[in-house]
């Protein structure tokens, strides 16, 4: 299978976009610990309507907005990791929640006892379409800033810019 990527300038670096011809399948920093994890070996430089989905709901993003839709995404992983990252696609905009947070959940939908914080924190750490499935939004024990794929300072960053367009409309 063919992949495809379009290259993206961003305000925190250049990201790494990757589709298959209708899904995004991939969006990655610079440097991200997992960078092209999902990539298929083949793949050409070459936008799709997928990508410029993800482009324009990137400009979105990074201008101070909410994105009003979400783009075509091909998300592939075990059960487990699907189950947490479509959780990371429930946490609003501006909000976060702790690796625990998503733990107790999972642990009450399954009916178990307990779940495993750090093995939602390797699923969080796997994801493979940074920002738009958010997975920046999910902090440590008591708000800590723990683990970022594409770096502590930009999950500030994504976080602090989140938090000001949040509080500019509630003043609205």
């Amino acid at each position: 299978m063919l992949d495809y990527i379009q290259e993206y300038k961003s305000p925190l670096g250049s990201i790494t976009i990757a589709s298959n011809e209708t899904l995004v399948t991939g969006i990655w920093f610079e440097n991200s610990r997992f960078f092209g994890e999902t990539l298929s070996e083949k793949y050409m430089n070459q936008a799709t309507d997928a990508t410029e989905q993800a482009v324009r709901w990137l400009d979105i993003y990074f201008h101070n907005k909410i994105p009003d839709f979400t783009p075509p995404l091909l998300l592939n992983g075990t059960d487990f990791r699907m189950t947490v990252w479509k959780m990371l696609l429930d946490i609003p905009y501006g909000e976060t929640v702790s690796y625990g947070d998503i733990a107790r959940t999972i642990a009450k939908q399954r009916g178990i006892e307990k779940m495993s914080a750090q093995a939602v924190g390797n699923a969080v750490g796997h994801n493979p379409i940074s920002i738009i499935v958010p997975c920046h939004r999910v902090v440590g024990s008591k708000g800590s800033l723990t683990g970022y794929g594409g770096g502590i300072e930009r999950k500030k960053e994504l976080l602090r810019m989140e938090s000001n367009v949040v509080a500019l409309t509630k003043l609205k």
